[in-house]
């Protein structure tokens, strides 16, 4: 069977792949949400950089928890056996990111004010399609380029060393 140099191998590529494509997500789609909802500035940026951990946390288990799961079930129903690799990808980040964002969007709000509150679903048709442009953008042109990049030059490597021995 054929393995896509772009996409991890094993667990532990797993793990690295998840942990760039979180961090710079979390790093980006955070501050511009944060930035557009306050205003940019200094004082606004200091203070989202102080959530970052936090939101990182529900992120790494939102995608292992419940979205992963969810998109690994539905997946199989849209995608054929002569799709490509660039059109499951696209498909993968679109239902990635639109079951994240729906519970980021309300987790965001909570995290941001530190209180629970209805808040996020009394503004949630307002929110949510921003946060879910923002975050889909990022994904499909930062974080996941990025993401794969390192998965290629990481298999690159091994080649090259499995050549060599």
């Amino acid at each position: 069977m054929y393995k896509e140099d772009r996409l991890p191998q094993n667990a532990k590529e797993g793990i690295l792949f998840l942990l760039i494509i979180s961090i710079i997500s979390v790093n980006t789609i955070a501050p511009i949400i944060i930035g557009l909802e306050r205003g940019f500035s200094k004082e606004v940026y200091v203070e989202t950089l102080i959530m970052l951990p936090i939101m990182w946390v529900f992120v790494v288990l939102l995608v292992k928890l419940v979205a992963g799961p969810l998109v690994g079930k539905v997946m199989p129903k849209f995608v054929g056996q002569t799709d490509g690799f660039n059109a499951r990808v696209l498909l993968n980040t679109l239902l990635n990111v639109t079951v994240l964002s729906v519970f980021l969007t309300i987790i965001g709000t909570w995290v941001g004010t530190k209180q629970v509150s209805l808040e996020p679903f009394k503004n949630f048709l307002h929110i949510w399609p921003r946060n879910f442009g923002i975050a889909f953008w990022i994904e499909l042109l930062v974080a996941q380029p990025i993401a794969r990049f390192v998965m290629k030059k990481l298999h690159q490597s091994q080649a090259r060393k499995a050549e060599i021995a």
